[in-house]
């Protein structure tokens, strides 16, 4: 983590109270490690094991930091985990290059094995949703509830479009105000301040000064085949198999993933439900965390 304990819980508080929250307490997570394989793998705990566990996975270019209004909101009911997914954040990048779903899915399966999780809600945003799914479908008797945030089988072209051209975009070291001016184009939603902290989890500062992204580029070279495209289409099969309730979120705004994606899966599902979250582009939890928190506990609870 580039960020010192003190400016992560600064930022926190900050990023709290300008999503609308109002905590008693502001805790930082507990940041382990674990082998599942050959790879090691970074995790957030946030620290009331014994309670409903949660298991939050990111999307693509993201880290388990992107969950953490949302586990610090729901830490009191839940006992919230936040997984670096291979070739992000801290954990290990595949030395094969393969960030196939199926590899992923194993990954999933390992952790949760690793950490005793069973019973547990699975909650996956965009490339987190997507290897959610194909666990839920090849281990449905592991979980108590599935929630999928503005990803399906099915993809909008234009939109994935969209973030590949931003994540690849910065192939080439940059300055740290460079990669701000981009992902303020890319996402105008964030507040500028609020973004350059947010970004220093995302974020490896080179010897030379410049600062280079911490994801490994060959996955999203990977997206736009057809062999990944099969394999996520492939999924759709399965979404029989996921009997335990499943929550579909959409952000209103989301060029990726349309309303009548969200509808369409959510009757796919043998006992599923759909909610569009207001104010949110395709990264809801980082646009508008208070309401998918909101519709969390409802559906959890």
């Amino acid at each position: 983590m580039t960020l010192s304990a003190d400016e992560y819980h600064d930022h926190l508080k900050t990023t709290a109270v300008r999503a609308g929250f109002t905590f008693g307490d502001v805790v930082l997570p507990s940041e382990n490690d674990l082998s599942i394989g050959q790879l090691r793998f970074r995790y957030l705990d946030w620290g009331t094991k014994g309670r409903r566990p949660i298991l939050f996975l990111h999307g693509g270019a993201l880290t388990a930091h992107t969950w953490d209004l949302c586990c610090l909101a729901l830490r009191d009911e839940f006992y919230c985990v936040a997984l670096d997914q291979r070739g992000h954040g801290d954990s290990d990048w595949a030395p094969d290059a393969d960030y196939s779903i199926s590899a992923q899915r194993e990954d999933i399966r390992g952790f949760a094995d690793r950490l005793g999780l069973d019973r547990f809600v699975l909650v996956g945003q965009s490339m987190g949703a997507i290897n959610g799914l194909a666990f839920a479908a090849a281990h449905p008797e592991r979980l108590s509830a599935l929630v999928m945030i503005d990803a399906g089988p099915e993809v909008r072209r234009r939109g994935s479009s969209r973030i590949r051209e931003f994540v690849n975009g910065g192939a080439k070291p940059e300055t740290l105000e460079e990669i701000i001016e981009r992902a303020l184009a890319f996402n105008p939603r964030r507040d500028p301040q609020i973004l350059r902290r947010s970004l220093m989890h995302n974020l490896r500062r080179q010897p030379d000064g410049s600062w280079s992204w911490k994801y490994d580029r060959r996955r999203f070279q990977q997206m736009g085949g057809d062999q990944h495209a099969a394999e996520r289409l492939g999924l759709a099969d399965g979404l029989v198999r996921v009997t335990c309730p499943a929550l579909v979120v959409r952000g209103a705004e989301s060029d990726v993933f349309h309303q009548e994606d969200a509808e369409h899966l959510a009757k796919s599902f043998p006992n599923g439900r759909q909610i569009t979250i207001g104010q949110a582009g395709h990264t809801v939890q980082g646009d508008n965390p208070k309401d998918l928190v909101a519709a969390l506990r409802d559906f959890l609870g």
